[in-house]
């Protein structure tokens, strides 16, 4: 199937169907989170999260040529969130400094930070793009995202502490950064460590050992009366 569809699972019902540029335009507009539960039309669960980085084009281009299998369905911009600099420390990129709201956005290649700062009596603007592959660490401190970013020609990495105002808006960057691994000490990155297709959902988990504790405590009390 060139284009397939999924729906969306939501409070037990199914929602849909909808195709990949759909959802993850739903997902900038904040209507899905990566931890969102698709299923496929084979009934294959898999995540929003899991859906956007398995569209990413292999070849690293920003987009899928034209005719290609699954063109027309894809979107560069893969989140958008709204932030805070707060701090960048190293040699590396040239960063701007930023004041106020600033918008954190991961593309396919690059995550793109733009905002504003002032200079004198006047406001400017500029944006910096990360290559996603040249962001080596990131680390979660509630809403703050930390990032260890490498530079060629630099020696060492460069930090840029960013703050996603809302614990899952930094959880959700961190886990959309692919080449990402968790800075050595800290915490996996969200929805790294989630459950993947054909795992038991913890409801069902529940239900499972609740029942067996039932069954032993009618065996004990099978065995008493004997």
């Amino acid at each position: 199937m060139d284009n397939p569809v999924y729906h969306v699972l939501l409070d037990g019902r199914r929602i849909g169907p909808y195709d990949r540029r759909t959802i993850v335009g739903m997902k900038v507009k904040k209507a899905l989170s990566s931890q969102s539960v698709l299923v496929g039309a084979d009934g294959t669960e898999l995540t929003v999260g899991e859906l956007v980085r398995q569209g990413q084009p292999q070849d690293g281009s920003g987009a899928i040529p034209p005719g290609a299998p699954g063109g027309g369905s894809y979107s560069v911009v893969q989140g958008i969130h709204a932030a805070r600099l707060l701090e960048v420390e190293g040699r590396g990129f040239k960063v701007p400094p930023f004041k106020g709201e600033v918008e954190v956005r991961v593309q396919t290649k690059a995550l793109r930070v733009s905002g504003r700062w002032r200079e004198g009596l006047a406001w400017k603007e500029d944006r910096v793009k990360f290559p996603l592959p040249d962001i080596a660490h990131a680390r979660l401190r509630g809403t703050v995202v930390d990032l260890w970013i490498r530079t060629a020609g630099a020696s060492g990495t460069q930090r840029i502490s960013l703050d996603l105002l809302k614990p899952e808006a930094a959880g959700e960057l961190a886990e959309s950064l692919p080449h990402t691994a968790p800075y050595p000490g800290s915490e996996p990155l969200a929805g790294r460590t989630r459950r993947r297709s054909g795992s038991l959902h913890p409801m069902l988990w529940a239900i499972i050992v609740g029942s067996m504790v039932v069954v032993a405590g009618l065996l004990v009390w099978t065995l008493a009366r004997r």
